[in-house]
């Protein structure tokens, strides 16, 4: 890897930035856990871009590596900024095709904490790829904007599919999709299973 794709610890600076945001307060997990990666990424239309993520320290070399894999084959990835710069509001960070990591919060209408909580599941592309559920009401699309993409026999941009490059990368290292759920489909989605998590947080078992 360049000088491009990198991982730091949390500086003073990055915590100070994200505390009240993506590190919301009550969040039970210590900074020390999380890890900044600096990487590139080629855009729908071949530019390069800087990209940054804030991750758990236990996938940090491992998404640099998928994300150079990324970059290197041209694989095109919108946005990748801070979800801090939506004030940690995931879906205007969804809305506007940011792909993101962090982001201390809880399961809806439960107490167990969301993967991004832990810093192990990473969206890519969301506008493109959401999140689909069916509930009393009807479906739950998010991000809301999303719903022109739910219907995943069209060709669209950005759209991710299974056994695409970025499927083979995340399943290689480890991470189930959220496109091969039966009850709901989350079609940006990326995550450690829960049971290896436990390994590495067996103090948080209530919690996940």
């Amino acid at each position: 890897m360049d000088n491009d794709f990198f991982k730091t610890e949390i500086t003073q600076e990055l915590s100070f930035q994200i505390k009240g945001k993506s590190y919301a307060k009550g969040c039970i997990l210590p900074e020390t856990e999380l890890r900044y990666i600096h990487f590139l990424h080629k855009n729908l239309k071949g530019e390069t871009l800087s990209g940054e993520m804030i991750c758990n320290h236990h996938i940090a070399d491992r998404l640099l590596d998928i994300f150079q894999k990324l970059f290197d084959a041209g694989y095109p990835i919108e946005k990748c900024n801070l979800i801090d710069e939506y004030h940690a509001d995931d879906e205007l960070s969804m809305t506007n095709n940011n792909s993101s990591c962090f982001n201390y919060r809880l399961v809806a209408h439960t107490d167990r904490i969301s993967k991004h909580g832990f810093g192990l599941a990473v969206d890519i592309n969301p506008l493109y790829n959401p999140y689909i559920k069916t509930i009393e009401s009807g479906l739950y699309i998010a991000p809301a904007a999303g719903r022109p993409y739910m219907e995943r026999d069209n060709d669209f941009d950005y759209k991710l599919e299974k056994n695409d490059l970025c499927y083979k990368l995340f399943v290689e290292n480890g991470f189930d999709w959220g496109g091969d759920w039966d009850e709901e489909k989350d079609y940006q989605h990326f995550e450690i299973p829960a049971e290896q998590i436990l390994k590495w947080y067996p103090e948080y078992k209530s919690r996940i």
